[in-house]
């Protein structure tokens, strides 16, 4: 039987499956599902809290979620409740087209246009210019950055910008800021999320260091401005070392 029915807790997601059907098979969204503009679906919370009693009383044949951006106890509860539950992992691009297409497939749904044009945009993205070992600070007040194994550290390497913490331990480590001024970068990138760096707020903290601001959208999402996200990445790099 067709799914008619979807709550998503992932943005990502909610961008994808709102692209590919407009006509309303998602019925709840989280707070922070911002793309597309003015989508019609209940709002439950965010990625981290989502309203559980709330996503339960929509009815949902299937919620849609991920490993690293919800918590288990939540998704648990959900299953608790006789609720199908999908979880994607996304560690790089390949898997995230793959993770995509089963998304969109236990949706019923199939073949979108801004797929392809997603995957043609990555088999030559532009490279950056200008010295290319970059630390990804994606949190202040601690400092946190991009550690081994990301989907944004992934998109960057395939860009020629290399994570000089790709071989840390952990994937999201915290590191004194210092200790990031004093790593042999030759680029900072700073994302506009998860935390919300500016030009007022993140590059004075790195002086002498180009800093490249960067759409979060573009760098940690995957789904249709995966499309995009070539050029605009490109063009905030090069921005950079001018």
């Amino acid at each position: 039987m067709p799914l008619k029915r979807v709550v998503s807790l992932v943005p990502s997601l909610t961008e994808a499956v709102a692209a590919t059907a407009p006509g309303g098979l998602l019925v709840g969204v989280t707070d922070w599902c911002s793309h597309p503009a003015g989508l019609d679906a209940a709002r439950v919370r965010g990625t981290k809290n989502p309203d559980v009693p709330a996503v339960i009383g929509l009815r949902p044949d299937l919620v849609l979620a991920n490993e690293e951006e919800n918590r288990p106890a939540d998704l648990d509860a959900l299953r608790a409740a006789g609720i199908e539950v999908l979880v994607t992992e996304v560690r790089g691009l390949e898997q995230a087209f793959t993770e995509l297409e089963r998304v969109l497939a236990a949706c019923g749904l199939s073949g979108p246009r801004w797929l392809d044009e997603a995957r043609t945009a990555w088999e030559r993205p532009p490279e950056a210019s200008g010295p290319a070992r970059a630390v990804v600070p994606v949190w202040r007040r601690p400092w946190m950055v991009l550690g081994r194994d990301t989907f944004a550290g992934d998109l960057l390497a395939r860009m020629g910008a290399e994570n000089v913490y790709a071989g840390h331990p952990e994937r999201y480590p915290r590191v004194p800021v210092d200790e990031l001024r004093s790593a042999g970068a030759g680029l900072v990138v700073l994302p506009d999320e998860p935390y919300r760096f500016t030009a007022e707020d993140g590059p004075e903290a790195f002086p002498g260091l180009p800093c490249a601001l960067v759409s979060g959208r573009h760098l940690t999402w995957y789904g249709p401005s995966l499309a995009e996200a070539p050029a605009v990445l490109g063009a905030a790099l090069r921005a950079a070392h001018r």
